[in-house]
Protein backbone atom coordinates (compact mmCIF):
# COMPACT_ATOMS: atom_id res chain seq x y z
CA UNK A 1 0.00 0.00 0.00
CA UNK A 2 1.23 3.36 -0.70
CA UNK A 3 0.94 6.48 0.96
CA UNK A 4 -0.65 8.07 -1.86
CA UNK A 5 -3.58 5.81 -2.49
CA UNK A 6 -4.42 5.94 0.53
CA UNK A 7 -4.10 10.12 0.49
CA UNK A 8 -6.90 9.63 -2.93
CA UNK A 9 -9.14 7.61 -0.33
CA UNK A 10 -8.86 10.40 2.54
CA UNK A 11 -9.44 13.12 -0.10
CA UNK A 12 -12.86 11.81 -0.63
CA UNK A 13 -13.99 10.17 2.51
CA UNK A 14 -12.65 12.71 5.21
CA UNK A 15 -13.72 16.46 5.39
CA UNK A 16 -11.62 19.01 4.06
CA UNK A 17 -11.70 20.73 7.79
CA UNK A 18 -9.47 17.93 9.37
CA UNK A 19 -6.31 19.64 8.21
CA UNK A 20 -3.28 17.18 7.86
CA UNK A 21 0.44 18.09 8.57
CA UNK A 22 2.10 15.40 6.46
CA UNK A 23 0.89 12.99 3.77
CA UNK A 24 3.08 10.21 5.54
CA UNK A 25 0.25 7.09 6.70
CA UNK A 26 1.42 5.19 9.94
CA UNK A 27 1.97 1.34 10.25
CA UNK A 28 3.74 1.01 13.39
CA UNK A 29 5.36 3.72 15.89
CA UNK A 30 7.88 2.95 19.28
CA UNK A 31 8.96 5.29 21.07
CA UNK A 32 10.52 8.29 19.18
CA UNK A 33 9.96 6.33 15.58
CA UNK A 34 7.41 6.00 13.25
CA UNK A 35 7.22 3.39 10.29
CA UNK A 36 4.85 4.62 7.51
CA UNK A 37 2.76 1.76 5.73
CA UNK A 38 5.86 1.83 2.66
CA UNK A 39 8.46 0.81 5.37
CA UNK A 40 9.46 4.48 5.63
CA UNK A 41 11.48 5.06 8.94
CA UNK A 42 10.69 9.03 10.26
CA UNK A 43 11.73 10.47 13.78
CA UNK A 44 8.50 11.94 15.61
CA UNK A 45 9.52 15.24 16.76
CA UNK A 46 5.82 15.72 16.86
CA UNK A 47 4.67 12.84 19.76
CA UNK A 48 1.25 13.40 18.40
CA UNK A 49 1.37 17.17 19.48
CA UNK A 50 2.73 16.47 22.85
CA UNK A 51 0.88 13.43 23.70
CA UNK A 52 3.07 10.77 23.52
CA UNK A 53 5.63 12.67 26.23
CA UNK A 54 6.85 9.25 27.07
CA UNK A 55 6.97 7.68 24.02
CA UNK A 56 5.06 5.39 21.72
CA UNK A 57 3.96 2.64 23.31
CA UNK A 58 5.77 2.99 26.50
CA UNK A 59 6.39 -1.07 27.68
CA UNK A 60 4.43 0.29 30.90
CA UNK A 61 1.88 1.71 29.79
CA UNK A 62 0.98 -0.73 27.59
CA UNK A 63 1.21 -3.43 30.33
CA UNK A 64 -1.25 -1.54 32.34
CA UNK A 65 -3.59 -0.71 29.42
CA UNK A 66 -3.86 -4.47 28.62
CA UNK A 67 -4.27 -5.41 32.23
CA UNK A 68 -7.25 -2.98 32.20
CA UNK A 69 -8.79 -4.34 28.72
CA UNK A 70 -8.84 -7.82 30.39
CA UNK A 71 -10.73 -6.46 33.43
CA UNK A 72 -13.24 -4.14 31.99
CA UNK A 73 -13.51 -1.66 28.98
CA UNK A 74 -16.40 0.68 29.54
CA UNK A 75 -19.29 0.75 32.85
CA UNK A 76 -19.39 4.39 33.09
CA UNK A 77 -17.78 6.25 36.10
CA UNK A 78 -21.59 7.97 36.77
CA UNK A 79 -23.03 4.40 36.14
CA UNK A 80 -20.84 1.99 38.04
CA UNK A 81 -17.75 3.81 39.73
CA UNK A 82 -13.97 2.04 39.76
CA UNK A 83 -10.97 2.21 42.15
CA UNK A 84 -8.60 3.33 39.82
CA UNK A 85 -10.33 6.65 38.79
CA UNK A 86 -10.84 7.66 42.50
CA UNK A 87 -6.48 6.70 42.76
CA UNK A 88 -5.37 8.80 39.52
CA UNK A 89 -7.96 11.61 40.93
CA UNK A 90 -5.66 11.60 44.57
CA UNK A 91 -2.29 11.06 42.67
CA UNK A 92 -3.35 14.97 40.46
CA UNK A 93 -4.46 16.04 43.82
CA UNK A 94 -1.31 16.09 45.46
CA UNK A 95 0.58 16.66 42.03
CA UNK A 96 -0.56 19.24 41.08
CA UNK A 97 0.77 22.91 42.46
CA UNK A 98 -1.02 24.67 45.67
CA UNK A 99 -0.62 23.83 49.16
CA UNK A 100 -4.64 23.63 49.57
CA UNK A 101 -7.32 20.62 49.30
CA UNK A 102 -7.91 19.81 45.67
CA UNK A 103 -10.31 17.83 44.15
CA UNK A 104 -10.57 16.49 40.28
CA UNK A 105 -12.82 15.52 37.51
CA UNK A 106 -11.86 13.33 34.73
CA UNK A 107 -13.17 14.09 30.73
CA UNK A 108 -12.05 13.39 27.27
CA UNK A 109 -10.33 15.52 25.40
CA UNK A 110 -8.34 19.01 26.63
CA UNK A 111 -11.48 21.28 24.49
CA UNK A 112 -13.77 19.09 27.23
CA UNK A 113 -11.32 19.67 30.03
CA UNK A 114 -11.55 23.47 29.40
CA UNK A 115 -15.07 24.10 29.15
CA UNK A 116 -15.19 22.18 32.16
CA UNK A 117 -12.88 24.91 34.20
CA UNK A 118 -15.31 27.77 32.60
CA UNK A 119 -18.36 26.19 34.20
CA UNK A 120 -16.43 25.34 37.72
CA UNK A 121 -15.26 29.02 37.74
CA UNK A 122 -18.93 30.31 36.71
CA UNK A 123 -20.54 28.32 39.33
CA UNK A 124 -18.02 29.01 41.94
CA UNK A 125 -18.11 32.73 41.25
CA UNK A 126 -21.54 33.14 40.14
CA UNK A 127 -20.00 35.31 37.36
CA UNK A 128 -19.80 34.43 33.37
CA UNK A 129 -17.36 36.69 31.81
CA UNK A 130 -13.87 34.83 31.28
CA UNK A 131 -10.53 36.80 29.85
CA UNK A 132 -8.28 34.94 27.64
CA UNK A 133 -4.88 35.95 25.58
CA UNK A 134 -4.32 36.93 22.08
CA UNK A 135 -2.41 33.47 20.67
CA UNK A 136 -3.53 31.30 23.32
CA UNK A 137 -5.41 27.80 21.68
CA UNK A 138 -8.33 26.13 23.71
CA UNK A 139 -9.85 24.09 21.56
CA UNK A 140 -12.23 23.39 18.79
CA UNK A 141 -15.46 23.60 20.37
CA UNK A 142 -16.87 26.43 20.37
CA UNK A 143 -16.26 27.69 23.66
CA UNK A 144 -12.49 26.45 23.20
CA UNK A 145 -12.47 28.64 19.78
CA UNK A 146 -13.89 31.68 21.28
CA UNK A 147 -11.41 31.37 24.15
CA UNK A 148 -8.52 31.17 21.66
CA UNK A 149 -6.70 34.38 20.32
CA UNK A 150 -6.63 33.13 17.08
CA UNK A 151 -8.75 33.51 13.83
CA UNK A 152 -7.10 31.44 11.36
CA UNK A 153 -8.09 28.77 10.99
CA UNK A 154 -9.92 28.18 14.35
CA UNK A 155 -12.91 30.66 13.67
CA UNK A 156 -13.11 31.20 10.38
CA UNK A 157 -16.89 30.18 8.67
CA UNK A 158 -18.05 29.41 12.27
CA UNK A 159 -20.77 32.13 13.22
CA UNK A 160 -20.84 33.96 16.41
CA UNK A 161 -18.53 32.91 19.20
CA UNK A 162 -19.98 32.47 22.65
CA UNK A 163 -20.52 35.74 24.39
CA UNK A 164 -19.12 37.39 27.78
CA UNK A 165 -15.48 36.66 26.54
CA UNK A 166 -12.69 39.07 26.23
CA UNK A 167 -9.08 38.64 24.81
CA UNK A 168 -5.75 40.84 26.21
CA UNK A 169 -2.78 41.02 24.56
CA UNK A 170 -0.53 37.91 25.29
CA UNK A 171 2.73 39.90 26.37
CA UNK A 172 5.20 38.63 24.12
CA UNK A 173 8.50 41.58 24.10
CA UNK A 174 9.33 40.08 20.49
CA UNK A 175 6.49 41.52 18.95
CA UNK A 176 6.17 44.45 20.64
CA UNK A 177 3.58 43.76 23.43
CA UNK A 178 5.60 44.15 26.87
CA UNK A 179 4.22 42.90 30.21
CA UNK A 180 3.33 47.10 30.79
CA UNK A 181 1.36 46.98 27.82
CA UNK A 182 -0.40 43.70 28.47
CA UNK A 183 -1.47 44.69 32.13
CA UNK A 184 -2.52 48.87 30.81
CA UNK A 185 -4.92 46.71 28.20
CA UNK A 186 -5.92 44.70 31.43
CA UNK A 187 -6.59 47.51 33.24
CA UNK A 188 -8.64 49.45 30.11
CA UNK A 189 -10.52 46.57 29.58
CA UNK A 190 -11.85 46.75 33.08
CA UNK A 191 -12.72 50.35 32.61
CA UNK A 192 -14.06 50.54 28.94
CA UNK A 193 -15.96 46.49 28.29
CA UNK A 194 -16.23 44.42 31.42
CA UNK A 195 -16.51 45.06 35.51
CA UNK A 196 -13.82 43.00 37.08
CA UNK A 197 -16.48 41.81 39.74
CA UNK A 198 -18.39 40.34 36.78
CA UNK A 199 -15.23 37.97 35.32
CA UNK A 200 -15.30 34.64 36.45
CA UNK A 201 -11.80 33.78 35.30
CA UNK A 202 -8.35 34.49 33.84
CA UNK A 203 -7.41 31.55 31.49
CA UNK A 204 -3.82 31.46 30.23
CA UNK A 205 -1.46 29.11 29.01
CA UNK A 206 1.77 29.08 30.55
CA UNK A 207 3.77 28.43 27.68
CA UNK A 208 1.34 29.16 24.42
CA UNK A 209 1.47 26.05 22.58
CA UNK A 210 -0.40 27.10 18.85
CA UNK A 211 0.33 30.47 19.87
CA UNK A 212 4.11 29.98 18.99
CA UNK A 213 6.08 28.70 22.41
CA UNK A 214 6.13 31.44 24.08
CA UNK A 215 6.31 31.78 28.08
CA UNK A 216 4.29 33.93 29.78
CA UNK A 217 6.88 36.42 31.88
CA UNK A 218 7.21 35.81 35.68
CA UNK A 219 6.86 39.26 36.07
CA UNK A 220 2.94 39.00 34.42
CA UNK A 221 2.08 35.93 35.79
CA UNK A 222 2.54 37.26 39.37
CA UNK A 223 0.83 40.36 38.52
CA UNK A 224 -2.13 38.21 37.24
CA UNK A 225 -2.10 36.10 40.58
CA UNK A 226 -2.47 39.64 42.34
CA UNK A 227 -4.82 41.37 40.17
CA UNK A 228 -7.23 38.08 40.43
CA UNK A 229 -6.74 37.75 44.35
CA UNK A 230 -8.17 41.70 44.22
CA UNK A 231 -11.04 41.03 42.60
CA UNK A 232 -12.13 37.47 43.32
CA UNK A 233 -11.10 36.47 39.71
CA UNK A 234 -9.95 32.65 39.37
CA UNK A 235 -6.92 31.90 37.82
CA UNK A 236 -7.18 29.04 35.07
CA UNK A 237 -4.03 27.20 33.88
CA UNK A 238 -4.37 25.20 30.43
CA UNK A 239 -1.88 22.96 31.03
CA UNK A 240 -2.92 20.63 28.48
CA UNK A 241 0.10 21.25 26.21
CA UNK A 242 2.68 22.25 29.31
CA UNK A 243 2.20 19.44 31.81
CA UNK A 244 3.30 16.41 32.21
CA UNK A 245 7.49 16.71 32.46
CA UNK A 246 7.37 18.63 28.86
CA UNK A 247 8.78 22.00 30.35
CA UNK A 248 11.20 20.30 33.34
CA UNK A 249 8.68 20.03 35.82
CA UNK A 250 5.11 18.08 36.05
CA UNK A 251 3.65 20.95 35.43
CA UNK A 252 4.57 24.51 33.85
CA UNK A 253 3.36 26.27 36.73
CA UNK A 254 5.76 25.53 39.17
CA UNK A 255 8.25 27.89 36.93
CA UNK A 256 5.83 31.00 38.83
CA UNK A 257 6.03 30.73 42.07
CA UNK A 258 2.44 31.20 42.22
CA UNK A 259 -0.53 28.72 42.06
CA UNK A 260 -3.71 28.22 39.70
CA UNK A 261 -7.52 27.92 41.03
CA UNK A 262 -8.40 25.57 38.42
CA UNK A 263 -5.78 23.29 36.15
CA UNK A 264 -6.69 21.76 33.23
CA UNK A 265 -4.79 18.48 31.76
CA UNK A 266 -5.08 15.97 28.37
CA UNK A 267 -2.31 14.90 26.09
CA UNK A 268 0.87 13.74 28.18
CA UNK A 269 -1.27 12.64 30.77
CA UNK A 270 -2.87 9.73 28.58
CA UNK A 271 0.50 8.35 26.82
CA UNK A 272 -1.37 8.21 23.75
CA UNK A 273 -4.82 7.69 25.35
CA UNK A 274 -7.49 9.99 25.91
CA UNK A 275 -8.25 11.37 29.01
CA UNK A 276 -8.51 14.89 30.26
CA UNK A 277 -9.00 16.31 33.28
CA UNK A 278 -9.44 19.74 35.78
CA UNK A 279 -7.88 19.94 39.10
CA UNK A 280 -9.03 22.40 41.48
CA UNK A 281 -9.72 23.65 44.83
CA UNK A 282 -11.64 21.44 46.57
CA UNK A 283 -14.07 24.12 47.59
CA UNK A 284 -14.16 25.62 43.78
CA UNK A 285 -14.77 22.07 42.50
CA UNK A 286 -17.17 21.45 44.39
CA UNK A 287 -19.27 23.95 43.02
CA UNK A 288 -21.08 22.52 40.54
CA UNK A 289 -24.43 19.69 41.73
CA UNK A 290 -24.49 16.37 41.40
CA UNK A 291 -24.85 15.30 37.63
CA UNK A 292 -23.37 19.19 36.86
CA UNK A 293 -20.11 17.43 35.45
CA UNK A 294 -19.35 14.42 33.90
CA UNK A 295 -19.90 12.33 30.23
CA UNK A 296 -20.15 9.24 29.06
CA UNK A 297 -16.64 8.45 28.40
CA UNK A 298 -15.20 10.80 30.72
CA UNK A 299 -12.66 9.09 32.73
CA UNK A 300 -12.71 6.11 30.72
CA UNK A 301 -10.83 2.98 32.61
CA UNK A 302 -8.49 2.61 29.86
CA UNK A 303 -7.41 5.84 30.05
CA UNK A 304 -7.50 5.91 33.35
CA UNK A 305 -5.32 2.85 33.34
CA UNK A 306 -2.77 5.05 30.95
CA UNK A 307 -2.61 8.11 33.09
CA UNK A 308 -1.38 6.13 36.50
CA UNK A 309 1.37 4.13 33.88
CA UNK A 310 2.16 7.32 32.88
CA UNK A 311 2.65 9.08 36.50
CA UNK A 312 4.97 6.34 37.10
CA UNK A 313 7.10 6.38 34.18
CA UNK A 314 7.83 9.83 34.90
CA UNK A 315 8.87 9.34 38.23
CA UNK A 316 10.92 6.38 37.69
CA UNK A 317 12.84 7.30 34.49
CA UNK A 318 12.89 11.32 36.26
CA UNK A 319 11.81 12.88 32.83
CA UNK A 320 11.19 16.18 34.26
CA UNK A 321 15.05 16.27 34.74
CA UNK A 322 15.87 14.72 31.42
CA UNK A 323 13.19 16.88 29.41
CA UNK A 324 15.93 20.00 31.25
CA UNK A 325 18.99 17.70 29.77
CA UNK A 326 17.57 17.26 26.16
CA UNK A 327 16.42 21.06 25.72
CA UNK A 328 19.66 22.07 26.61
CA UNK A 329 21.52 20.11 24.11
CA UNK A 330 18.76 21.43 20.82
CA UNK A 331 18.89 24.68 22.04
CA UNK A 332 22.45 25.16 22.18
CA UNK A 333 22.83 22.81 19.03
CA UNK A 334 20.07 25.75 17.48
CA UNK A 335 22.38 28.30 18.67
CA UNK A 336 25.45 27.04 17.07
CA UNK A 337 23.56 28.03 13.68
CA UNK A 338 22.88 32.02 14.51
CA UNK A 339 25.82 32.84 11.91
CA UNK A 340 25.17 30.37 9.24
CA UNK A 341 21.24 30.56 9.60
CA UNK A 342 20.46 34.47 9.50
CA UNK A 343 16.83 33.40 9.38
CA UNK A 344 16.60 32.49 13.35
CA UNK A 345 15.58 35.02 15.07
CA UNK A 346 14.84 33.52 18.63
CA UNK A 347 15.34 30.45 20.23
CA UNK A 348 12.99 29.64 23.47
CA UNK A 349 11.50 27.43 25.78
CA UNK A 350 11.38 25.91 28.97
CA UNK A 351 12.52 21.90 29.97
CA UNK A 352 11.86 20.13 26.25
CA UNK A 353 9.04 22.34 25.58
CA UNK A 354 11.34 24.36 22.46
CA UNK A 355 11.08 26.51 19.93
CA UNK A 356 12.96 28.66 17.11
CA UNK A 357 11.64 31.35 15.61
CA UNK A 358 12.54 32.87 12.12
CA UNK A 359 12.11 36.38 10.18
CA UNK A 360 13.43 37.16 6.92
CA UNK A 361 17.15 38.31 7.18
CA UNK A 362 17.57 42.16 8.40
CA UNK A 363 14.13 42.64 9.10
CA UNK A 364 11.42 41.87 11.91
CA UNK A 365 9.04 40.21 9.20
CA UNK A 366 8.22 36.70 9.87
CA UNK A 367 9.03 34.59 7.39
CA UNK A 368 6.62 31.82 7.22
CA UNK A 369 7.73 30.58 4.10
CA UNK A 370 11.28 29.55 5.42
CA UNK A 371 9.78 28.04 8.48
CA UNK A 372 7.57 25.72 6.13
CA UNK A 373 10.03 24.90 3.92
CA UNK A 374 12.54 23.75 6.79
CA UNK A 375 9.28 21.30 7.99
CA UNK A 376 8.70 19.92 4.82
CA UNK A 377 13.10 19.44 3.50
CA UNK A 378 13.39 17.69 7.12
CA UNK A 379 10.08 15.59 6.26
CA UNK A 380 12.30 14.52 3.17
CA UNK A 381 14.87 13.75 5.51
CA UNK A 382 13.01 11.41 7.76
CA UNK A 383 12.62 14.12 10.60
CA UNK A 384 8.65 15.29 11.65
CA UNK A 385 8.73 18.53 12.83
CA UNK A 386 5.51 20.75 13.32
CA UNK A 387 4.92 24.95 13.21
CA UNK A 388 3.19 26.90 15.05
CA UNK A 389 3.01 30.70 15.95
CA UNK A 390 0.08 33.87 14.69
CA UNK A 391 2.44 34.27 11.84
CA UNK A 392 3.47 30.95 10.75
CA UNK A 393 7.12 31.42 11.77
CA UNK A 394 7.68 28.89 14.55
CA UNK A 395 9.19 25.41 14.49
CA UNK A 396 8.17 23.87 17.46
CA UNK A 397 9.98 20.83 19.11
CA UNK A 398 8.05 18.25 20.88
CA UNK A 399 9.56 14.73 20.48
CA UNK A 400 9.01 12.12 22.90
CA UNK A 401 11.10 12.50 26.27
CA UNK A 402 12.08 9.27 26.60
CA UNK A 403 13.99 9.46 23.25
CA UNK A 404 16.47 7.04 22.74
CA UNK A 405 20.04 9.27 22.97
CA UNK A 406 21.59 7.97 19.29
CA UNK A 407 17.34 8.56 17.76
CA UNK A 408 18.14 12.31 19.23
CA UNK A 409 21.31 12.90 17.98
CA UNK A 410 20.62 11.42 14.60
CA UNK A 411 17.66 13.86 14.54
CA UNK A 412 20.10 17.27 15.44
CA UNK A 413 22.17 16.20 12.55
CA UNK A 414 19.29 15.99 10.01
CA UNK A 415 17.59 19.47 11.54
CA UNK A 416 21.36 21.25 10.83
CA UNK A 417 21.41 19.64 7.74
CA UNK A 418 18.07 21.34 6.82
CA UNK A 419 18.57 24.12 8.34
CA UNK A 420 22.09 24.98 6.75
CA UNK A 421 20.56 24.19 3.58
CA UNK A 422 17.65 26.34 3.48
CA UNK A 423 19.55 29.11 4.42
CA UNK A 424 21.51 29.00 1.63
CA UNK A 425 18.87 28.62 -0.57
CA UNK A 426 19.13 24.94 -1.96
Amino acid sequence: MQNSQIAARRAEAVSRGVGVTTQVYAERAENAEIWDVEGRRYIDFAAGIAVVNTGHRHPQVIAAVRDQIDRFTHTCHQVVPYENYVRLAERLNDLVPGNFKKKTVFVTTGAEAVENAVKIARAATNRSAVIAFTGGFHGRTFMGMTLTGKVQPYKVGFGAMMPDVFHVPFPAELHGTSVEDALSVLEKLFKADVDPSRVAAFIIEPVQGEGGFYEVPKAFMLKLREIADQHGILLIADEVQTGFARTGKLFAMEHFGVVADLTTMAKGLGGGFPIAAVTGRADIMDAPGPGGLGGTYGGNPIGIAAGNAVLDVIESENLCERADRLGARLKQRLQSLRETVPQIVDIRGPGFMNAVEFNVPGSGTPDADFTNKVRVRALEKGLILLTCGVYGNVVRFLAPITIQDEVFAEALDILESVLRDCAKGA
